[in-house]
């Protein structure tokens, strides 16, 4: 970025921190590009063949909006002017812009991931910024980093955006920004006490907490890097990641945003528990409620009611609640992530959402799974097939609904073309209960695209719970080789 300024200028002409050199622009909508001025000041924004003009308000502050770009390879200059200021962007590019953003999961870096590392080694046409870790008691404008010519850090953001890269052919730009073990509070603005109530609850705590508030002051006003327990201390706080790194991006334009996290949020059913403090929050049955609310604060922060979210379901994990009964990894009577994959599928009650199934994936004991590609392949089919138009198979057989006769129950599902077991042995993780609930592991098998069930205990089966365990042993899946979604209907009357 170049910038020239005259001696006799009175404010300095500025652009937002997330336009740098190499940026990568969305294609196919308005991009607002905006910065601060003079107030009263004109400002011009050229980029290829558009040139626009707006003035800085009372508070020095402009925005331009860019008529809808076509992808280009071909690398371009953007320039904005006032007066006799000039700054100028070099090498920026025209394609699909995602957001990627989460927890530990998605922080993971390729380079513990072999298999995505490679990727990075063929993959072309992608750029990354990669937003610092920082708080704010406050919301801010700025932020700290650059576009760069290379891949994410991140193993799903990497993933992601070398299969979208080769499905979409244009260039792909990833804003990676995530932090180990904060919770989905950590990323919510302020305002939302008005629709989520345990929210409210936790901020009107923070506010009366004056020794929590001096130690983050003192913390960013102290010296760098943090101690560990200083940085783990800063990224569990409720509202001020997105203070510091989720403000200071908007309304740049994207396509959407993956959001993978809430692992921090299984700590307890209900949630807000008093100790320990970081699990001060939604728990798991508050944890879908709270992720349909921040979708949609999002979209009204983006101001594009059309953003694209695309949720990672927690893969396969045991770490059973104490409210609930311990009988093993595989076993539906228990209080496990089971109920948290539930609640994320409720984000599906929006449109322009989607869920990437990772129930084969993950570790028993390891919540950090190395497992990364197939969640980057998955993404990159959803995104392609919902946001490009690509008539492609995404996702693996989704309950349609299921039919009770004889002693036995048939599920019958969306997406089974080719139903079939990747190891050729009956379908595994299927229990059924009558209307007593006690659930009794059952036998399934493959009837055309649907699935048979039945159990010696139960004469009078009415519900079926598929795969709804912590770390549940499945093996079904479709012509594409994506597997079956969880699920339980348990929640709504079967027909008869």
């Amino acid at each position: 970025m170049s910038l020239l300024l005259a001696p006799s200028a009175f404010a300095e002409l500025k652009i937002a921190d997330i336009f740098t050199d190499h940026s990568v622009l969305q294609q196919g909508m308005n991009v607002p590009v905006w910065g601060t001025a003079d107030a009263g000041d004109s400002v011009t924004l050229t980029f290829n063949d558009q040139s626009l003009t707006a003035k800085a308000n009372k508070n020095g502050k402009w925005k331009i909006s860019l008529a809808p770009l076509q992808a280009s390879f071909d690398p371009a200059s953007l320039v904005v002017k006032s007066g006799t200021e000039q700054i100028t962007l070099t090498d920026i590019l025209v394609g699909e812009v995602w957001i990627c953003s989460g927890q530990s999961n998605m922080q993971m870096g390729a380079d513990r991931v072999p298999e995505v590392n490679e990727l990075a080694k063929k993959a072309k046409h992608i750029r990354s910024f990669e937003v610092k870790h920082m708080v704010s008691l406050k919301e801010e404008d700025g932020l700290d980093g650059v576009w760069q010519v290379t891949t994410p850090v991140s193993a799903v953001a990497l993933g992601f955006a070398y299969h979208l890269q080769q499905r979409a052919d244009t260039p792909v730009g990833i804003i990676h920004a995530s932090w180990g073990s904060s919770g989905i509070e950590a990323w919510m603005p302020r305002d939302m006490e008005e629709t989520v109530p345990h929210f409210k609850t936790i901020m009107q705590e923070f506010d009366a907490d004056k020794e929590t508030q001096a130690r983050i002051e003192a913390i960013l006003n102290g010296k760098r890097p943090w101690p560990n327990q200083d940085d783990i201390f800063l990224r569990r706080q409720s509202n001020l990641l997105y203070n510091a790194m989720i403000h200071p991006l908007s309304p740049y334009a994207c396509r959407g945003l993956v959001w993978y996290q809430g692992e921090r949020n299984t700590q307890s059913m209900k949630g807000m528990l008093k100790s320990p403090w970081f699990s001060r929050n939604s728990g798991i049955l508050k944890y879908g409620d709270t992720l349909t609310a921040f979708i949609k604060r999002y979209r009204k922060q983006w101001g594009n009611e059309q953003m694209h979210f695309l949720t990672v379901m927690l893969p396969g994990y045991h770490k059973p609640l104490r409210t609930g009964k311990e009988k093993g990894h595989d076993h539906p009577d228990a209080h496990s992530w089971a109920w948290m994959r539930e609640a994320q599928l409720r984000s599906l009650e929006l449109e322009n959402t989607g869920v990437v199934n990772t129930i084969d994936l993950g570790d028993l004991k390891d919540i950090h799974p190395k497992d990364k590609l197939p969640i980057g392949q998955r993404l990159a089919l959803l995104a392609a097939r919902d946001t490009l138009d690509k008539n492609l198979t995404a996702e693996g057989p989704i309950l349609k609904n299921v039919e009770l006769s004889d002693g036995k129950i048939t599920v019958y599902f969306d997406h089974a073309e080719g139903l079939k077991t990747f190891d050729g042995k009956a379908p595994t993780s299927f229990w059924i209960a009558d209307k007593s609930q006690k659930w009794v592991r059952a036998n399934a098998s493959i009837v055309g695209g649907t699935i048979t069930l039945t159990a010696s205990q139960v004469m009078k089966p009415l519900y079926v719970r598929y795969a709804f365990t912590g770390k549940p042993e499945v093996n079904l899946v479709n012509a594409a080789d994506l597997p079956a979604r969880p699920f339980r209907t348990d929640t709504f009357p079967p027909k008869k």
